[in-house]
């Protein structure tokens, strides 16, 4: 059983020196960027991710911006904590990072799975914490066992969960690369397809698989209903929405989120009387922020720049 990321040498250097912190059950690792006299962004990043896959976009942000990225527990140089991954420890997580690290107000962009954690945390944080939030193409509802709007997980991307699960392993503990690669190029899903490479990629080299069978078997949100979560924002939010669509032969979800879940997730951020501005880029590949920096950071810059200190 692996729970310490010094257990394990698979990590490579970057342009952003990296820090540690501890919040208790776990230790956290950070990166950052910028002048402490800016405002504070937090940057969350996707599942199977860690916090360089906004290393490109730091540099662009850092120019108006104080900005951190951290590694979730299970992911990069953070804590690996076998049996407790769930949206409430992963956002619990970063409550504490926020009053140790960043303590002061700050802005929260997340990818992904990083995306529906920053509603959570518009939802769920301490008071004063959060200026506003950008969800950054979130599986909102199709994340879920049983959502309460469109397409779940199993409809999305569960069959590269299920491969992640049986082929790699909670901790790695199984490490069929070959059989992984075998089942996700035979894979009715195009998504599992995407997946298949000669070499373990180094993002999934600092990956704990047990995530993936947290959202296949929805443990992951047990306890954290998206339909309740979204009724419960109180900042600002922006939400993008990437590719999308259907794949004709099986009707599962292509992308992290339907029209009618974005749609969803509007009337219920609006109907939790906050300011909902919403970004349609359907041409955006999901992770945007590590694919197009630059157009990222654009979109960013100016919502970030206009929210109220």
């Amino acid at each position: 059983m692996v729970t310490s990321p010094a257990l394990r040498d698979v990590h490579v250097p970057h342009a952003y020196p990296e820090q540690q912190v501890d919040l208790g059950e776990i230790t956290m690792n950070y990166a950052e960027a910028g002048d402490r006299g800016r405002p504070a962004v937090l940057l969350i990043p996707e599942q199977t991710g860690s916090w360089w896959s906004y290393e490109e976009a730091m540099g662009l942000l850092a120019e108006h911006f104080h900005v951190y990225a951290v590694d979730l527990r299970g992911q990069g140089r953070s804590s690996w904590t076998p049996k407790r991954y769930s949206l409430d420890n992963f956002g619990n997580d970063l409550v504490r990072f926020i009053a140790l690290v960043v303590r002061r107000p700050v802005v929260v962009a997340g990818n992904s799975s990083g995306g529906v954690l920053a509603a959570w945390l518009s939802a769920y944080s301490m008071p004063g914490q959060i200026r506003g939030v950008l969800c950054e193409d979130p599986p909102f509802f199709a994340s879920e066992l049983v959502p309460a709007h469109g397409h779940s997980v199993r409809q999305g991307a569960g069959p590269v969960f299920e491969l992640f699960r049986t082929y790699l392993g909670d901790q790695w503990s199984v490490g069929d690369w070959e059989g992984f690669r075998r089942a996700a190029g035979a894979s009715a899903s195009p998504m599992a397809r995407s997946f298949v490479a000669d070499t373990i990629p180094q993002h999934l080299k600092e990956y704990d698989p047990e995530w993936a069978r947290a959202f296949y078997e929805g443990t992951v949100g047990l306890n954290c209903p998206h339909e309740r979560m979204l009724n419960r924002v109180n900042t600002p939010v922006l939400l993008t929405h990437h590719m999308r669509g259907t794949d004709p032969e099986t009707g599962n979800l292509l992308g992290a989120l339907s029209d009618e879940q974005a749609a969803q997730a509007r009337r219920l951020l609006e109907s939790a009387g906050v300011k909902v501005d919403y970004e349609s880029v359907p041409d955006a590949s999901h992770m945007m922020h590590q694919s197009d920096p630059a157009r990222y950071a654009e979109i960013l810059t100016p919502w970030a720049a206009a929210l109220a200190p």
